[in-house]
């Protein structure tokens, strides 16, 4: 079922005509609070009040003209301005940002948006796409390390080259997002298993935490996985760590009750709210990534 959606993901032919769908756009409201940003931002009001913290993401990849790619850093400027009342941070694509144009360019939209974060007192993500643009995004989040402190870039544990990487960020005291991943990749160059993903994904938590502890890293666990939470909690918990200082980041519409459990208890708990309307791809991943999510889908196709 996860092949199937990440080839419907990819699909031209079903990327135009899909979110033409009712029923589609009525099942994607469950990830999404709206496809504006006012809905993403009362979302977020809302989360705040309850103890979990926002990071927004405007959908959209691959953009083909430049113009564009200055629009999408106009916008995000707008979003750290705007949101300083809910301590929001934002994560963008590089592909959004014109990587597939001019990485020169991109790194200058990601320079503006690092500059901007750091006035609005904020924090900037890089997210990682897929393994074609695995090697371009860490040259990309290297160079802009060296000149800002508060940036991160998201990792993808299912990814053989993924503890390299870690091991070469480190000196760097890097911010890591390690997500699981949601693209389609090879068996040569990623674990296919869920079990053996999950495995990975607590032996890269077993490797970052002493380093988050010595080096006053951070670290944030972008999972909906309660059970490899609990267990990364636990190595945490050996090392001293607070429960303040041990974050977890879980997308909108997704696991709501646990994500206002851990707050609750004291985690650090950020919610990624995503919107827009280039939501197609974004969303055939998400049900990749946890299937059992279908049955929310099937739902929205009865009366």
């Amino acid at each position: 079922m996860r092949a199937l959606f990440l080839w419907a993901a990819g699909n031209r032919w079903l990327a135009t005509h899909v979110p033409r769908w009712r029923f589609a756009r009525r099942a994607v409201k469950r990830f999404l609070p709206g496809e504006g940003f006012e809905a993403a931002l009362k979302a977020a009001t809302d989360f705040k009040a309850r103890g979990v913290g926002a990071l927004f993401t405007l959908l959209g990849e691959n953009v083909t003209d430049l113009a564009d790619a200055n629009r999408v850093v106009e916008h995000y400027e707008e979003v750290l301005a705007a949101s300083a009342g809910v301590e929001a941070e934002v994560s963008v694509k590089p592909t959004q940002l014109g990587l597939d144009i001019d990485p020169d360019a991109a790194y200058a939209n990601l320079l503006r948006l690092a500059r901007a974060a750091a006035n609005a007192k904020s924090f900037l993500w890089i997210d990682m796409e897929g393994s074609a643009y695995t090697e371009r995004t860490l040259d990309l989040y290297k160079t802009l390390r060296a000149e800002h402190a508060n940036v991160g870039v998201a990792l993808q544990a299912y990814l053989h080259r993924t503890v390299s990487d870690v091991a070469t960020l480190l000196p760097l005291k890097a911010a890591i997002r390690l997500v699981k991943g949601a693209y389609a990749e090879p068996a040569e160059i990623a674990f296919m298993r869920k079990r053996e993903v999950d495995e990975n994904y607590l032996a890269l938590c077993a490797f970052l935490l002493p380093e988050v502890k010595r080096r006053n890293l951070r670290l944030v666990l972008a999972t909906h996985d309660t059970v490899l939470i609990a267990k990364a909690w636990r190595f945490a918990q050996a090392l001293g760590m607070e429960r303040a200082h041990f974050e977890v980041a879980m997308l909108y519409g997704i696991r709501t009750d646990e994500q206002l459990r851990l707050a609750r208890e004291g985690y650090g708990v950020r919610c990624l709210i995503a919107y827009g309307d280039a939501w197609y791809a974004w969303y055939l991943r998400r049900l990749a990534e946890r299937p059992a999510n279908m049955w929310f889908v099937a739902r929205q196709l009865l009366p």
